[in-house]
């Protein structure tokens, strides 16, 4: 039984709703930009959220005080900040490829699975056991995936892996998120782990876009040059970005990695 008081939960409510709103936008507005618009460097475009969030997060903690500053307090907690940028930029990277390949409908069927990943990373990595009726309820879940996939018409097996690795990664990014939201010695609120986790971030996709994508921005400046609404596009999903970060890390800290996931079945 909860122990929460009305206005708690009032504000949990606000802040899955608020998550879920943005993380839609988000979602439809890099399908739009990878696949509808042509804009086809999801490396880059993952670049630009973790830019955007970098710059928010200062601006949000360092100018107008919205938290108090923290500061990193020892190398293994870094270590663990950098791991999770890294698992960051491979959950995004990959379900920006997939959406190349896959339709959004069929990609967010895929992402169904997550909750079962944050099961099985949280008990990996925490000892964390949920109830049996909780596992039990992620089965069909994962048998429905797997007879939708077979069944799906426009199933592509790499964009289908990408998916899969994206799920995965964004589970594993949950649970240690929730542990260094949560853990006594290494606590930090979530915006100043998003402030610490997207510099990180930003400096493990740049050769990744530079050696990959080569040459996007001459190719961003020259699509900006026949249709600046390109830059306004980017700039405004960068922006959603930080917002779906920040209420992610929030919606965790609130509740739980798992619980975060199940909410996020079905956006």
């Amino acid at each position: 039984m909860s122990t929460k008081n009305p206005s708690s939960r009032f504000f949990t409510v606000g802040l899955v709703i608020a998550w879920y709103a943005s993380n839609i936008g988000v979602l439809l507005l890099n399908k739009y930009l990878l696949s509808n618009y042509g804009f086809k460097y999801p490396i880059f475009l993952t670049m630009c959220h973790m830019m955007a969030c970098s710059l928010l997060s200062y601006i949000a903690i360092a100018w107008m005080k919205m938290v108090p500053m923290q500061t990193i307090r020892s190398r293994v907690q870094f270590f663990k900040i950098t791991a999770l940028s890294a698992i960051f930029c491979a959950s995004v990277v990959s379900g920006n490829i997939s959406l190349r390949y896959l339709p959004v409908s069929f990609n967010q069927a895929i992402g169904a699975t997550t909750p079962f990943f944050t099961a099985v990373f949280a008990y990996v990595m925490t000892f964390k056991r949920e109830a049996w009726l909780t596992y039990f309820t992620l089965v069909p879940v994962v048998t429905g995936v797997v007879i939708a996939s077979g069944g799906e018409p426009s199933f592509h097996l790499f964009g289908f892996i990408m998916c899969v690795g994206a799920t995965a990664a964004r589970a594993l990014k949950s649970v240690v998120q929730g542990i260094l939201l949560s853990s006594e010695g290494e606590k930090l609120n979530s915006m100043n782990l998003l402030l610490y986790m997207a510099p990180i971030a930003v400096v493990l996709l740049l050769p990744a876009t530079l050696y990959m994508e080569e040459n996007v921005v001459g190719i961003t400046l020259a699509l900006a040059r026949d249709d600046f609404g390109i830059i306004w596009l980017l700039l405004f999903n960068s922006a959603l970005a930080y917002f779906v970060n920040l209420t992610n890390f929030l919606v965790t800290k609130h509740t739980s990695a798992l619980t975060l996931q199940v909410t996020s079945i079905s956006c």
